[in-house]
């Protein structure tokens, strides 16, 4: 039986026109003004675009990809396939336990991944959820996985080791490799060993893809001259995760790179406040490297506390993201202690108000409680205009990319949020994209960046990840006060030839690919 989304109007990177599209497998196979067949499935799309489904170039799925609240989430925005393995800390290589354990405020725990590799990761997740998802090799727990908890420079044997794990995920599928140079372990990787790490990238065609050193925002010339560093030395692409810094900085570091010779794209989601581990910036990156256990019962010493607030808080006010206000910056969006659960959404100022504390005390209670799973919701200390994400988003450079965390009570909107929010403030409201450059920044350039194969198009031959847009009321409803809200104006979703959203419902497949896998095969990345 065949497919056809009938007289809606197709959009992709080479314009808008009326047209059909009819679906065989899970491949498109015309395109046009489709002759009717008796037993067609229909659906139409009058009034509605049809456009390749989004690829969110930075998501923080990788253990939730079965759960249906997240697939709804995404698939309501129109994203199909996420990126996997963020900011240098994810399951795969080795059992996922120092990721489940780390990262637990971000990635979750995985249901399915029992330990192996990249290829086991992948496994789990083809053909277990209504969404794709690609994978980078985490450099992090790479090095968790060689150097345990040292904070010592990687010597040579230990360097080899780590390249020889990047080396095996880059042949069993990953896309790339990625690193969290804020987050521990990756703070205490060098220069050097990163660059050997990118050496297995570079000849498999991968990319680089960073959490930059530094904190972004002014210092971004830093992380930026470090990229640099790490591209000569290994010829690997480059993609910069969620580069968020005033649009005069960001276009200039991006031009420092373009001088250099080296290849860089970015991504940047369409809101100014971060979201990440509440200890990152509150705890000292050697503190967090420590087992839990530990942390927790040094964060309960009288004199710990007081060495923490002498030496290391005032660093905390030099963040050159928070400053000296960050007991008002920071939101409360994930607490695993149930005692705290009534801190949710509540800055760590007025939380600490209500508790009869003050913001530091009442920072590592909650750190303490909850064994260290606590995320946040930052602010900067700027707020950017509409207008100057604009000029971000013009960037050629830019790639869609939500950093959506679902883990949490009171979590960020841009899990929920971010790619109608693209839609509709920047392709409707602002005009500052057509709807063929939204494709192009949201599907193709990343579909071609992250080599998935013949996605991104809407064209004979290519798979059929597909939406349909209702370009009059495609909009965003999560917000910072209710970020729950799921975006409207995407009811059909179809992912590799099967609806998996219709009419605004789920449908009972599942779909999603792990397109690594397919491009190791055969390269039709299917």
């Amino acid at each position: 039986m065949r497919l056809v989304l009938r007289g809606g109007t197709v959009v992709d990177g080479d314009g808008m026109r009326k047209a059909d599209v009819a679906v065989e497998g899970d491949t498109i196979s015309e395109v046009g003004d489709i002759a009717p067949r008796p037993d067609d499935q229909v659906i139409e799309c009058r009034g509605r675009y049809v456009l390749p489904g989004f690829i969110d170039a930075h998501s923080h799925a990788d253990g939730l990809l079965a759960d249906e609240d997240v697939q709804r989430a995404l698939l309501k925005q129109g994203v199909t396939t996420v990126i996997a393995g963020q900011d240098g800390v994810s399951y795969a290589p080795g059992s996922g336990a120092y990721a489940s354990e780390y990262f637990a405020a971000i990635n979750g725990p995985h249901p399915r991944y029992a330990g192996g590799g990249v290829a086991e990761y992948l496994a789990a997740a083809d053909g277990t959820s209504r969404l794709n998802a690609a994978y980078l090799v985490p450099a992090g727990t790479v090095r968790w996985e060689v150097c345990g908890r040292s904070t010592a420079p990687a010597d040579e044997a230990q360097r080899a080791a780590m390249a020889a794990l990047v080396e095996e995920g880059m042949r069993a599928g990953a896309v790339g490799l990625s690193t969290g140079l804020d987050y521990v372990p990756g703070i205490f990787a060098d220069t050097s060993e990163i660059s050997a790490l990118c050496v297995p990238v570079a000849e498999s065609g991968g990319v680089y893809v960073t959490h930059m050193r530094g904190g972004y925002e002014a210092n971004s010339a830093a992380g930026i001259d470090e990229i640099a560093g790490i591209a000569a030395a290994s010829g690997a692409r480059v993609h910069i995760s969620h580069f968020h810094a005033p649009a005069e900085i960001l276009h200039e570091q991006l031009a420092v790179l373009g001088r250099a010779g080296v290849d860089a794209t970015f991504d940047a989601y369409p809101y100014t406040r971060g979201c990440s581990l509440l200890g990152m910036p509150l705890l000292p990156p050697d503190l967090s490297l420590l087992p839990v256990d530990d942390v927790v019962r040094l964060l309960a010493d009288p004199a710990e506390r007081a060495r923490l607030r002498r030496d290391w808080f005032p660093r905390v006010e030099r963040n050159a993201s928070l400053g000296p206000e960050w007991p008002s910056m920071i939101t409360l969006a994930h607490i695993a202690a149930p005692e705290f659960a009534w801190a949710h959404g509540l800055t760590l100022e007025a939380a600490a108000a209500r508790h009869g504390t003050d913001a530091i005390d009442l920072a590592l209670d909650v750190l303490a409680a909850s064994r260290l799973e606590v995320n946040q919701v930052m602010a900067v200390r700027h707020e950017r205009p509409v207008s100057e994400l604009a000029s971000i988003f013009s960037s050629p450079g830019h790639i869609g990319g939500s950093d959506g965390i679902f883990v949490g009570a009171h979590p960020h909107p841009r899990a929920r949020g971010t790619f109608a929010r693209y839609l509709r403030e920047y392709v409707r409201e602002t005009r500052t994209w057509s709807w063929p450059e939204a494709v192009g920044h949201l599907s193709a350039l990343p579909a071609e960046r992250f080599a998935l194969g013949r996605r991104g198009r809407v064209a004979s031959g290519w798979v059929a990840d597909l939406i349909v847009v209702d370009p009059q009321t495609v909009t965003d409803t999560a917000t910072y006060e209710q970020p729950l809200g799921e975006a409207a104006g995407i009811d059909d979703v179809i992912v590799a030839g099967q609806p998996v959203l219709a009419a605004g419902s789920l449908v009972d497949s599942a779909p999603g690919r792990a397109p690594g896998l397919g491009i190791r095969r055969d390269q039709t990345g299917r």
